[in-house]
């Protein structure tokens, strides 16, 4: 083993294998002058702007975090589902593992991510790519409400995630039937966003909580894949979660990848840190992985807005993993993927919007 490989290892057990996360992040940071951010500048490809009661601290006070974690622009979206409050709870729930009532789909999320960014200054509104979230995925009406948000809101909204589909405990606390990738109502969604060239974000879990000898719920991945090749969809978090895992993982990501070339992933959340930074040998799978695939490969830290505080720890932990890839590979994880994907976006639904409304032919936008 060379000396560079020795120090990597050796940095890995000190900093990474060794911690405590559970106490790494709990504490909530009041001092921003103290935050260690990333010492990478990136583009965070994932976050949820409000959490779910539908609360926020408003995009003004993100880019005070933004500006003090070394983010450079943020893909942002709202929470597709509320948690309901009953009556036999004395205290209203923050997250949806509070208690066992259930979620529902609430449309105002996609309002308050519209109206916050139109909040902004010009300046303010390029550092952040708004995506719509909100719609049930298993009612063929929800490609409705996709059209309607690019009506009245072309300005703002040019892709569309994060759907919540297959998604550890909160699929059996949603209302009505389990939503799944590859139930007809997802359809015409997916060939509006391939219709229009426009990244779609979503979540869908391998395997169910408990299921973990094999990937229960590839075959529904792959039905998606096959039907919409062109499609540019970002899995979220490999399809890991809670509970979530399958035999050789890093197999199944290579092979998907290799045969979906439209396909891209995220590392983030689960994935990352507990099956990518497992132990050395995952870490350098997952770094042959990395830089065989460079271009189709996100980061994010998948926060809710009660974690702004946080971010910079949240993405610090990258920094370990960054800096064992090559500076291009590492600069495509960090920025031009996430550029790529978004940025030209918008520009193609600008350029489209009267073929795809022509009732706004007669507004000046």
């Amino acid at each position: 083993m060379d000396i560079k490989q020795l120090l990597i290892n050796n940095r890995i057990k000190n900093e990474i294998l060794s911690t405590n996360k559970k106490d790494f992040f709990v504490d909530k940071i009041t001092d921003l002058e103290k935050i260690k951010w990333s010492k990478y500048k990136m583009i965070d490809s994932h976050l949820h702007i409000v959490n779910f009661k539908q609360e926020t601290e408003w995009l003004k006070k993100l880019l005070y975090y933004m500006d003090k974690s070394n983010i450079e622009k943020w893909v942002i979206f709202g929470m597709p589902v509320r948690k309901m409050w009953s009556e036999t709870e004395r205290i209203s729930p923050d997250y949806y593992l509070d208690d066992d009532t259930s979620c529902y789909y609430d449309s105002f999320t996609d309002w308050i991510v519209a109206e916050e960014y139109n909040s902004l200054t010009k300046e303010e509104q390029k550092r952040f790519y708004p995506l719509i979230c909100w719609f049930n995925p298993m009612d063929i009406n929800a490609i409705r409400h996709i059209e309607n948000m690019f009506k009245f809101y072309p300005w703002v909204f040019c892709w569309i995630g994060e759907i919540l589909l297959r998604h550890d405990d909160l699929t059996f606390m949603t209302q009505w039937e389990p939503p799944r990738i590859n139930n007809k109502a997802m359809y015409p969604i997916f060939e509006f966003a391939c219709e229009y060239d426009l990244p779609i974000l979503v979540h869908n879990n391998i395997s169910s909580p408990g299921v973990s000898d094999h990937p229960k719920y590839l075959y529904e991945l792959e039905s998606i894949l096959r039907d919409f090749p062109k499609a540019k969809i970002v899995f979220a978090h490999c399809w890991a979660s809670r509970r979530i895992n399958s035999p050789y993982y890093k197999k199944m990501i290579e092979r998907l990848l290799s045969e979906y070339p439209a396909l891209h992933i995220d590392y983030s959340w689960v994935v990352f840190d507990e099956i990518i930074m497992k132990n050395e040998e995952t870490i350098k799978e997952w770094i042959e992985l990395t830089e065989k695939f460079s271009d189709r490969i996100l980061l994010w830290s998948d926060i809710l807005w009660d974690w702004f505080h946080k971010i910079g720890y949240i993405n610090n932990r990258f920094d370990i993993f960054l800096d064992m890839l090559t500076p291009k590979t590492r600069e495509n994880l960090c920025i031009k993927n996430a550029e790529k994907l978004y940025s030209k976006k918008k520009n193609t639904v600008e350029n489209n919007k009267k073929r795809i409304f022509p009732s706004l032919n007669t507004i000046e936008l």
